[in-house]
C-alpha cells in the first residue's frame, strides 16, 4: 500500500546543500505520495502539521537534527498519525536510540519497513524533550557551540572544541534545590544537572541509569565537579569511558523533578536547544504518548 508521507524540514538548520540533496534522495525512496514542507522556528509548526494531515498525510517525517526532531515531536504528541525520524544532525542521539541508520537513505528504507509504537517523552515546564534537558554548564556549552559552528561548520570536532572553551571560562558552581517525586527539597552545589530520557545516550557515554528509562523514569545525573580542574577530569573520563557513579556524579531516579536555582533566571537546555527562563523548572513525564516509527528489527 502506498503511504501518503509528509517530510518536514527546518530550512534554517544544518548544511543546507547537503541536507537538501539527502532529503530529495530519501523522498525518492519513500516514493509517490510523498511531499515536503519546509518550516522555520518562528512559524507555527502545529498548524503546518494539521494542514498536512488534513491533506491526507498518514506519516509525518521529521528531517533534521535532534532540535528539529524535538520540535516536530512536541507538535505530534497525542496524535493518532505516527511520526518518523530522518537523521541529518551532528550526533543524532534520538534516531540512533531508535535503531535507525545515520545514513538518511538507509533510514528512509527502515522507516518504510518499520512499525508504529507509542513512547513516553519528557517535558520541562511544558516543553517536550526526547534525549535530555539540563541546567548549568551544559547549556553554556551549547551557546558556545553555536559560535564555533558558525565559524567552522557543524562538525563533531568543533562541538568538542566548544566544550573546552566553555570549561576554560568556568568560575563557580550553581546552587539549587532538587525535589524528587514530591519529597523533601535537597540543596546541591554543582556545575550541572542532567535529566536524561535516552538510554542510548547514557550507554554511549558510559553513564548509569539506562534501566530507569525503560521504567518510564528520568535518570537525573548531578555532577560532583565544582571546579575547572574537576570539570576537565570529568570530560576526560567521559571521553575515555572511565566515568563512575559516586565519584563523578550522583544518580537520582525521578518521574517528577522540581529544580529551583538560586539565580532569578537560568539557561535551560533541551535536546540541543536552549532558552533563558526563571525557575523553578519542573521535569515530568508527558501525559500524551508519541507514536513513533521503529525499524522492523526493533520490537519495542
Amino acid at each position: 500500500m502506498t503511504r501518503s508521507i509528509c517530510v518536514i524540514a527546518n530550512r534554517k538548520s544544518g548544511r543546507n546543500s547537503r541536507d537538501n540533496k539527502v532529503i530529495e534522495d530519501a523522498i525518492d525512496v519513500f516514493g509517490e505520495g510523498t511531499t515536503r514542507r519546509d518550516w522555520s522556528p518562528e512559524n507555527d509548526l502545529s498548524s503546518l502539521i494539521d494542514k498536512a494531515i488534513q491533506d491526507g498525510a498518514d506519516l509525518i517525517v521529521a528531517a533534521g537534527g535532534d532540535g528539529t526532531i524535538m520540535a516536530v515531536a512536541d507538535a505530534m504528541r497525542g496524535r493518532d498519525v505516527p511520526m518518523a525520524v530522518l537523521p541529518l544532525g551532528t550526533f543524532n542521539f534520538f534516531a540512533r536510540g531508535l535503531g535507525l541508520s545515520e545514513e538518511p537513505v538507509e533510514a528512509a528504507r527502515q522507516i518504510l519497513e518499520g512499525h508504529a509504537h507509542d513512547i513516553r517523552v519528557g517535558e520541562v515546564n511544558g516543553q517536550t524533550f526526547l534525549n535530555n534537558s539540563s541546567l548549568g554548564i551544559y547549556p553554556s556549552i551549547l551557546k558556545e557551540r553555536e559560535a564555533v559552528y558558525s565559524r567552522w561548520g557543524r562538525r563533531r570536532l568543533a562541538a568538542h572544541w566548544s566544550v573546552v572553551k566553555t570549561m576554560m571560562r568556568f568560575r563557580k558552581p550553581m546552587r539549587l534545590r532538587l525535589e524528587v517525586d514530591g519529597g523533601e527539597p535537597v540543596e546541591h552545589r554543582t556545575a550541572m544537572i542532567f535529566v536524561a530520557r535516552s538510554a542510548y545516550q547514557l550507554d554511549y557515554f558510559g553513564l548509569e541509569g539506562s534501566e530507569l528509562i525503560s521504567e518510564d523514569k528520568f535518570a537525573v545525573l548531578v555532577s560532583k565537579a565544582n571546579s575547572r580542574r574537576r570539570l576537565f577530569q570529568l570530560a576526560w573520563r567521559l571521553a575515555s569511558g572511565t566515568v563512575r557513579e559516586g565519584r563523578d556524579y550522583e544518580l537520582l531516579s525521578a518521574r517528577d523533578l522540581v529544580a529551583t536555582p538560586r539565580r532569578r533566571s537560568t539557561i535551560l537546555a533541551f535536546d540541543g536547544e536552549k532558552q533563558r527562563a526563571p525557575g523553578p523548572f519542573r521535569f515530568r513525564m508527558a501525559d500524551a504518548p508519541l507514536k513513533i516509527i521503529l525499524p522492523a528489527e526493533r520490537t519495542e
